[in-house]
């Protein structure tokens, strides 16, 4: 078993219900996915191949016991469950960071999954998988990357249809150059949506940069 590994990093978890958290980020290489907002292209190519064993030596070296799986798209690999359930068994708490566009079946029900819905303004809406999600868990959480006022309307339509479990998190977050969060905060407040508002906190603090 090997992963074409794009870099491992630590750094603090800009995302979900950890923000704010000293992370090791693993980032697996390639995606099928081509939304129009991806910020880590870079990932799309290239990597190292590694053992999942050195994977969880470096990430024990970088010293944080949260772990985040992402990609790319990390599912698109087929080793990629083995390596989240090697990082439970190691008493690591592990998320990964998937698009709504790959089966979730097979991975381990310890780890936390964040599914990122795609919105028609990503350009991959007919890839979502919408059988996947009441098959989740109320710890996971599902994310909705909103680029404007028509992809928020179909948001709001959208978590109404999806028979999410109960206790499942739902996350809008704004196309951080496409939406002032300001805006999106404000479309939220004002339909009272029960759904949790998030910035991408790591641009914020750094700007998009690699291993950041």
């Amino acid at each position: 078993m090997r992963l074409k590994i794009t870099e491992i990093f630590l750094s603090l978890q800009g995302e979900a219900d950890t923000v704010g958290v000293p992370t090791v980020f693993v980032r697996l290489t390639g995606c099928p996915l081509r939304c129009q907002y991806c910020d880590t292209a870079y990932a799309f190519h290239g990597g190292q191949w590694w053992e999942p064993e050195a994977i969880l030596a470096r990430v024990r070296e970088l010293g944080a016991r949260y772990v985040c799986v992402t990609g790319g798209e990390p599912l698109a690999q087929k080793d990629c469950t083995g390596l989240l359930s090697l990082l439970c068994d190691a008493g690591l708490r592990v998320s990964l960071e998937t698009s709504g566009a790959m089966p979730l079946q097979a991975v381990d029900p310890r780890v936390v999954k964040v599914v990122d819905v795609k919105t028609p303004g990503s350009g991959e809406e007919s890839r979502n998988r919408y059988g996947e999600l009441p098959g989740l868990n109320a710890s996971d959480l599902v994310k909705f990357v909103i680029c404007s006022r028509a992809d928020y309307e179909w948001s709001r339509q959208r978590i109404g249809e999806l028979n999410l479990p109960p206790g499942c998190t739902v996350l809008f977050s704004p196309s951080h150059e496409q939406l002032p969060a300001r805006e999106l905060a404000d479309w939220i407040l004002e339909d009272r949506l029960p759904v949790r508002f998030q910035i991408q906190l790591h641009k914020y603090l750094w700007g998009n940069v690699p291993g950041k």
